[in-house]
């Protein structure tokens, strides 16, 4: 199996500019800031930063176009938090919870963190943060309590949160309406808060395993769920039976790239899995012919996300491949 590390040094520098920019800013800029009064605050350093990352054929008008967002941003607040190119610096480890992060990074992530929430004045209504940034607790429940109107989040490494944590991040966001999560192995204290407190919810995306405590907790719960997207995944039969049966209000489902097992697997003990290689997909097609769209990869045998998924055993190694094609998900509204 695969080792992976987060990149140590560059990671770490990346997110001391951020802040170090982002504070400094923040300082210098007042309630009724203007684009005029923003391009003096920016000093040469801060500019430079910014604008190495570029096209020079398109700066001279991104620039415009920057601090006319920038300023309008500082006036409203910012509605989309989105750390899905930032990653933590880490080392997996063997006992929980199985990774362990530089904490200089961790010190540097909340200031960023503080930076950001500062500017969003609470209008925040998406979280997006990359499948390696592992927040600690205390900077979950943080970004939690600052960002009380979340609509959509995308959050699944939850290797250092807490489950009364998660709980209480739930029931502080009535509005939300979509979550991209992990496949932990007890759903159903997530689910059941998700149903007593959020009334608009209707997306949901697992990335891992789908087996039947989770399918289980699901229905049970989440009976009116309309969008689930579960690509890439290790997926047991009996498990997606059973979510085709129960959720009567289903519209959308995605098992692209995903990967067949027997049923009963267990989730822990990968090298048991027993994969199956011809299966017959006319009684799980026929149950979804009720759906509005249904999306399913017909070309298994030769499809290299197919592959990809069956070899990290419903765990893509996201890091070895194209940059960014975590996000991808067949499904618009779930993609980022």
């Amino acid at each position: 199996m695969c080792s992976e590390f987060g990149r140590l040094d560059d990671t770490t520098m990346e997110v001391e500019n951020m802040t170090v920019m982002m504070s400094n800013l923040m300082k210098n800029l007042n309630n009724d800031v203007s684009v005029e009064t923003l391009m003096k605050n920016f000093n040469s350093d801060m500019s430079v930063e910014i604008f190495k990352y570029l096209d020079i054929f398109e700066s001279s008008s991104a620039i415009d176009r920057f601090f006319e967002a920038w300023c309008k941003a500082s006036q409203e607040g910012w509605q989309t938090l989105d750390f899905s190119m930032l990653k933590s610096d880490f080392i997996k480890t063997r006992v929980e919870p199985f990774v362990w992060v530089n904490h200089h990074f961790d010190n540097n992530l909340y200031n960023l963190l503080f930076a950001a929430l500062k500017s969003s004045n609470g209008n925040i209504k998406n979280l997006i943060f990359h499948y390696n940034l592992f927040l600690t607790d205390d900077q979950f429940m943080y970004t939690a309590k600052r960002c009380p109107l979340v609509r959509r989040l995308v959050f699944v490494s939850w290797n250092r949160i807490k489950k009364i944590s998660i709980k209480k991040a739930i029931r502080g966001w009535k509005d939300l309406e979509s979550m991209t999560m992990p496949s932990i192995r007890d759903p159903k204290y997530v689910f059941e808060e998700i149903s007593k407190n959020c009334k608009n919810f209707k997306e949901l995306k697992i990335m891992g395993h789908l087996h039947m405590r989770f399918a289980s907790a699901l229905t049970m719960h989440l009976p009116n769920l309309e969008v689930l997207s579960i690509r890439c995944s290790c997926l047991d039969m009996k498990a997606l039976a059973l979510i085709l049966d129960k959720l009567q209000h289903l519209q959308v489902l995605n098992i692209s790239h995903s990967c067949f097992v027997k049923s009963g697997f267990n989730v822990d003990d990968r090298e048991r899995y027993m994969f199956i290689n011809e299966i017959d997909l006319s009684t799980i097609r026929e149950k979804a012919s009720r759906l509005c769209e249904f999306f399913l990869c017909e070309k298994q045998t030769s499809c290299i996300m197919c592959h990809r998924t069956r070899d990290g055993c419903g765990f893509p190694r996201w890091f070895m491949y194209e940059e960014g094609i975590w996000k991808d998900d067949e499904v618009k509204s779930l993609a980022i």
